[in-house]
C-alpha cells in the first residue's frame, strides 16, 4: 500500500510508501491521505505523525509524469484538491508532526508546511523546486512558507528553487528541531512534550496562533480574549489550577 496508517500508544502514524519513486505524491495518493485524515479525525489519538518510508525521502514532491498533457481545468482542479486535503491538518482535533527523513521537495514540503510542527533528521533536505520546471508551488507553498520563514526567505527559496539542508532549515525556523536515531521514536519523544496537556487547551492555543496570521493585532487580541475565556470554563482549567495550588500533577480529562 502506498499509504499506511498505523497506531503506536496514543499516536497515529501516516507513512507514505512509494520508495521506488522517493515517495512522490500521485493524485490517487493524495486521495488516500484524505481518507486517512477521515479516520484520524474520528480517533482519540493525541497527535498525528506524517513521514516517509525508507531512509531516502519524506516525499520528493508531485509525480511529474501525471502533470504532463493535462488541460487547465484538470490542473486547477488538482491544485485545489491538494490544497483542500493539506488544509485539513489545520482543523484536525489533534496536532500534527511532519518527520522529515530525507528529501522533502515540492508537494512533499508543502505537506510538511501544513503540519503543526516539523522535525528533521540530519539527512533532511527541503525545497520548492517547481520554478526549475517553469511552474510554481500549487499545494499551499507560496502561502505557508512566508508565514513560517518570512517573505524574504520564502521568495528566495521559491524563486531560486534551491535545496535547504537540515541545519539551515532549523536556523530559519522552517523546522522546529533536529533529531537523531529512530525517526518515529524521535517524533514520539517530541510529541510527548505537549500531548499530556488537555486537548481542548491545545486546540484553542493552536487556533489562536493560526488566527494571528490571518488578521490584525487588534482583531487577534479579541480572538485571544474569547478563546482564553473558553479555556477558562473547561474542567481541565479547573483541574490545572487546582493541581498547581495543591502541588500535584494534573489529571486532564480533555473537557
Amino acid at each position: 500500500m502506498p499509504i499506511t496508517l498505523s497506531y503506536r500508544d496514543e499516536f497515529a502514524i501516516l507513512t507514505i510508501d512509494r520508495q521506488d519513486a522517493l515517495n512522490a505524491l500521485s493524485f490517487s495518493l493524495i486521495g488516500d491521505i484524505n481518507r486517512c485524515f477521515d479516520e484520524v479525525e474520528k480517533s482519540k489519538v493525541r497527535a498525528l505523525f506524517i513521514t516517509g518510508a525508507g531512509p531516502k525521502a519524506f516525499c520528493a514532491g508531485a509525480d511529474i509524469a501525471e502533470l504532463t498533457n493535462r488541460n487547465l481545468e484538470a490542473q486547477k482542479r488538482g491544485a485545489e484538491f491538494g490544497q483542500q486535503v493539506f488544509a485539513r491538518l489545520d482543523t484536525l482535533p489533534m496536532p500534527s508532526v511532519a518527520i522529515l527523513n530525507g528529501y522533502a521537495f515540492g508537494g512533499g514540503l508543502e505537506l510538511a508546511l501544513a503540519c503543526t510542527f516539523r522535525i528533521a533528521m540530519a539527512n533532511a533536505k527541503v525545497g520548492l523546486p517547481e520554478i526549475k520546471l517553469g511552474l510554481i508551488p500549487g499545494y499551499g507553498g507560496t502561502q505557508r512558507l512566508p508565514r513560517i520563514v518570512g517573505e524574504a526567505r520564502a521568495l528566495e527559496m521559491i524563486m531560486t528553487g534551491r535545496t535547504v539542508a537540515a541545519d539551515e532549515a532549523l536556523r530559519i525556523g522552517l523546522v522546529n528541531r533536529l533529531v537523531e536515531g529512530d525517526a518515529i521514536e524521535a517524533g514520539i519523544a517530541f510529541a510527548r512534550e505537549f500531548s499530556g496537556y488537555g486537548m481542548v487547551a491545545l486546540r484553542l492555543a493552536r487556533g489562536a496562533v493560526q488566527r494571528a496570521l490571518q488578521t490584525s493585532l487588534a482583531e487577534g487580541l479579541k480572538v485571544e480574549a474569547d478563546l482564553s475565556t473558553l479555556a477558562f470554563q473547561t474542567t481541565d482549567a479547573k483541574e490545572g489550577m487546582a493541581s498547581f495550588l495543591e502541588k500535584r500533577k494534573p489529571q486532564f480529562k480533555d473537557c
